[in-house]
């Protein structure tokens, strides 16, 4: 039996979907007798460019005329052996296989042999990006020069590995991916001419599981159609395919809107359970987030954009709802995900830990949810009904002029949460010690050798090594343990007294703490100086 994609595939010009520019051009060629030697037909996979070479080929030696016509029969003989393939004067080669210079010569000898049956000797060399550049070259003069009666068609879904020299001896069209709505139509004709019985809402997810590709649309629908004794339902198509249905996305986002962390982690394993792939889950839902990303940034729902018309209102209220930096922050969260899959891995702890960071922002006090949380902020209008502000962060980034920041004393009280020892370790090189890198490049060289080691109310305990007393005592200088605890304000949100401790005893630290600073400290501190201020200087 014949495969549905090849049965269905366009026959002529007004049966093309999607390439009405391309379809309009070639017409207009023919018209007016001005089809030139070579073609190069470029763009996605399944997108109808061998398809429309064969039309070309049937428009200029179709025998119902005596002259090319832009409208073939499709029933005369040489339409007819041109669809299977068998016509003398149409040579379709494939170049991921007869890609040498061997092959290349043996047209060379051909192309001086007049057609056969029709007006024009056509040869049509799909993955035409996968010859050799030795081929290439032999099919340059040829191809610049040709018979009056040849015709050369090249396909490709890699348009930029075609050397320059070919592509300026071709007129070049390049075929863009079908709308939604457009491979619907054309999958509603296929089922119905084969008397499938499809809902609206399986060929939906098919159209949108396919990814702009016709013959990927239609082969899902054969499979389908084999699996499901011809009566395809929705729940069908997401077993097959691992599409996600996109009232789970809406839901999930939704869930996101409403901090629910519970509720999104519970959902997601439901998912998993009903055997639904989670890498798939990720890919789709990057989708959605992107589609949301446009819909805010344009105000309205694009009519590219491959989804429902049920959907595109319920799109639009979300994008209202969830806040651009959230949306921002879940895509970079997301792309974790989708790198470990590449990678072999599970995306199953990426995405819930993704879900968990812009759900509960102020459990993650890295730099990146530190300037998410400020940008989630900036992003409130004014007197709003919001969910009362956490604390955050008064910068997102160091900048090359750090804003002065009030002394923690002078800082407005916040909202009191538990802080742990172990948060504040985890983000003291990377969070803590960056922040105050962004005011005093030296205070953070000093704080490089503390280490948290206690932390009991609003208080903390830093320890330094028995031999970095001095800079110890460095940071205890009140301009510098001013900059770090306005550091450790911006990082936790809470007004931290700090406490700082060596390796030593407390008598080893009253004898040290008296004593002259050594030379050996001077000639340490003044290195040090020296070296941040290159430091500054490069990074200005």
């Amino acid at each position: 039996m014949t495969a549905l994609y090849r049965k269905y595939r366009p026959q002529g010009f007004d049966e093309v979907v999607g390439q009405e520019a391309v379809v309009r051009t070639l017409q207009n060629a023919i018209d007016h007798d001005q089809v030139r030697q070579a073609y190069l037909f470029a763009g996605p996979r399944g997108t109808g460019k061998t398809s429309m070479a064969r039309i070309l080929a049937k428009a200029l030696n179709c025998a119902g005329t005596v002259t090319a016509t832009p409208n073939p029969d499709k029933t005369c003989h040489v339409c007819v052996a041109i669809a299977n393939g068998t016509s003398l004067d149409v040579v379709e080669m494939d170049a991921a296989s007869q890609r040498g210079i061997d092959d290349i010569r043996e047209i060379r000898e051909r192309v001086v042999l007049q057609p056969v049956e029709g007006r024009y000797k056509v040869y049509i060399l799909d993955e035409a990006h996968q010859l050799t550049g030795a081929a290439w070259n032999a099919l340059l003069k040829l191809i610049e020069e040709p018979p009056p009666h040849l015709l050369f068609i090249f396909c490709t879904t890699e348009l930029v590995s075609v050397i320059p020299t070919v592509r300026s001896r071709c007129q070049t069209f390049v075929f863009q991916r079908p709308r939604l709505a457009e491979l619907v139509t054309l999958l509603r004709r296929v089922a119905d001419g084969e008397g499938i019985q499809a809902q609206d809402s399986a060929l939906s997810l098919i159209a949108r599981s396919a990814r702009g590709s016709f013959r990927d649309a239609v082969s899902t629908l054969d499979q389908l159609a084999a699996a499901t004794n011809n009566s395809i339902d929705a729940q069908a198509v997401l077993q097959l395919v691992g599409a996600v249905e996109e009232e789970s996305l809406l839901r999930l986002c939704d869930m996101v809107v409403d901090r629910d962390t519970a509720g999104a982690l519970v959902f997601i394993e439901e998912l998993a359970e009903q055997g639904q792939d989670l890498g798939r889950l990720v890919t789709d839902l990057l989708e959605h987030l992107r589609h949301l990303l446009l819909v805010q940034h344009m105000g309205h729902v694009p009519e590219s954009l491959p989804v429902t018309e049920e959907t595109k209102e319920l799109l639009r209220q979300q994008a209202n709802q969830l806040p651009e930096p959230t949306v921002l922050r879940l895509i970079d969260l997301l792309a974790v995900a989708v790198d470990d899959a590449r990678q072999g891995g599970d995306p199953r702890l990426p995405l819930e830990l993704a879900i968990v960071k812009v759900t509960r922002p102020h459990a993650d006090l890295s730099r990146e949810s530190l300037a998410h949380r400020v940008e989630l902020l900036e992003s409130r209008p004014t007197g709003a009904g919001h969910a009362p502000a956490e604390a955050v962060p008064t910068q997102s980034a160091a900048p090359a002029f750090p804003t002065p920041v009030p002394a923690p004393s002078d800082l407005p009280e916040t909202e009191s949460s538990d802080l742990e020892l172990e948060q504040v370790a985890d983000a003291w090189q990377h969070s803590v010690v960056q922040a105050v890198r962004g005011r005093s490049i030296p205070v953070a060289s000093l704080l490089t050798e503390a280490t948290p080691t206690v932390l009991v109310g609003d208080t903390l305990t830093l320890e330094f090594p028995a031999g970095a007393d001095f800079h110890r005592r460095q940071i205890a200088e009140p301009q510098n343990i001013g900059l770090l605890r306005e550091a450790l304000y911006e990082v936790t949100g809470r007004k931290l007294a700090v406490v700082l401790e060596t390796g030593e005893s407390e008598e080893g630290l009253a004898e040290r703490d008296d004593e002259p600073m050594s030379e050996e400290d001077v000639i340490s501190l003044l290195k040090e100086t020296l070296d941040a201020r290159e430091v500054e200087a490069d990074a200005e």
